[in-house]
């Protein structure tokens, strides 16, 4: 094996903390000497010890003279576990191959550096799109302090999520809903508005084997949210928070006695300023939301610029209908080329239905 493969390995070690690690980055990490693997691991869960010491711990031999794959740069400063670049010299390992630098301010090429520093081969960029795409939520969060969203929505063929008379269940098959569940489970959050809970009445869990159910946020301008709905009836179990304008704490009473947490967030153009929702939730750590919105939630999102990737699944059906709903409404764009432009499109198959997943173009500004 050589390096891009020892790397790939390193990469499927990584994904298996995909829902547990956040707001840490996924990482996985793969001890090689004489040719052999003689230890390998994975950051685990959050607060946990990181791949590499993990794969030290595991070590079928002595690492000394070893080579250390690893898909991020070594940590070289103290958090909740002790600085993996001090592992990693005390071990002996003599080469250490890295797929992504680590754009933490309190790492940011320190870790390469010090390594290189106490005579350590260092090769960097193997694998580093692959890696690099891995952690986009880690990179995205860290640069910005603000959660990565993913807007997701499920249309037929012809731009329909529902039919005319309201109905959507189900637009897209098993595969395709089934991919759903694996990212609610990914992703820190998932959050909806208010209108989507009064029509559809959603869990907005994880319905996943050994699954962990994502934070879940209702955005309520007008704290509407009916004390009937599942989210609410359902809050003391999974956390809940409802975004709201409202401050009678009256009405916040029977929401908070449910289970809910109350968000306070100001208004802007008569629905809740969605770029002051994001800091209040990046400074709790929230580093990820699924954006399982309707229409006017998906617009006003684009519009506020907080919307960083959109996942289109789409059904090989037709529905028609000139009232039927579609992903997206408010009032739109004036003009095809004031467009919101998606890039660097990957699709894949889901049985009979497609999923698009497209990153947002965030350099261009809009005025309306």
């Amino acid at each position: 094996m050589n390096d891009t493969e020892y790397m790939g390995l390193a990469l499927q070690l990584a994904r298996n903390g995909c829902g547990h690690v956040n707001p840490n980055p996924m990482v996985g990490a793969v001890l090689v000497k004489d040719n052999r693997i003689i230890g390998q691991g994975y950051h685990e869960r959050y607060g946990a010890p990181h791949a590499e010491r993990n794969a030290l711990a595991c070590c079928t031999e002595s690492p000394a003279g070893a080579t250390l794959y690893v898909t991020l740069e070594p940590c070289c400063h103290y958090g909740k576990t002790p600085p993996c670049t001090e592992a990693v010299l005390k071990s002996g390992i003599c080469r250490v191959v890295i797929g992504s630098h680590d754009p933490n301010p309190l790492v940011a090429g320190k870790g390469i550096e010090l390594l290189r520093g106490q005579g350590i081969e260092i090769a960097e960029g193997v694998l580093k799109a692959e890696c690099d795409r891995l952690n986009e939520v880690f990179f995205h969060f860290i640069g910005t302090g603000k959660p990565y969203v993913v807007m997701k929505y499920a249309m037929t063929m012809d731009g329909k999520t529902a039919a005319y008379t309201g109905a959507s269940k189900w637009i897209t098959g098993e595969t395709a809903r089934r991919r759903v569940h694996e990212d609610r489970g990914r992703y820190s959050a998932v959050m909806t508005g208010v209108g989507t809970v009064i029509a559809d009445d959603p869990l907005l869990t994880c319905r996943m084997e050994g699954g962990r159910n994502p934070l879940r946020i209702i955005c309520d301008t007008k704290l509407r949210t009916p004390h009937s709905s599942q989210i609410i009836a359902t809050a003391h179990r999974i956390p809940t928070i409802i975004a709201t304008a409202c401050k009678d704490l009256q009405v916040h009473q029977p929401y908070i006695k449910a289970g809910c947490r109350i968000l306070p967030v100001s208004q802007k153009d008569g629905y809740l300023d969605l770029k002051e929702l994001m800091v209040k939730l990046g400074e709790e750590k929230v580093d990820s939301i699924l954006l399982e919105g309707g229409g006017i939630l998906n617009w006003s999102a684009l519009q506020a610029g907080i919307v960083n990737k959109v996942q289109t699944y789409i059904a090989p059906k037709l529905l028609g209908g000139a009232a039927a709903r579609s992903p997206v409404a408010g009032i739109g764009v004036p003009h095809p080329d004031d467009a919101f432009f998606l890039t660097n499109s990957i699709i894949t198959c889901l049985g009979e239905d497609i999923l698009v997943e497209s990153e947002v173009q965030s350099n261009v500004h809009r005025n309306y």
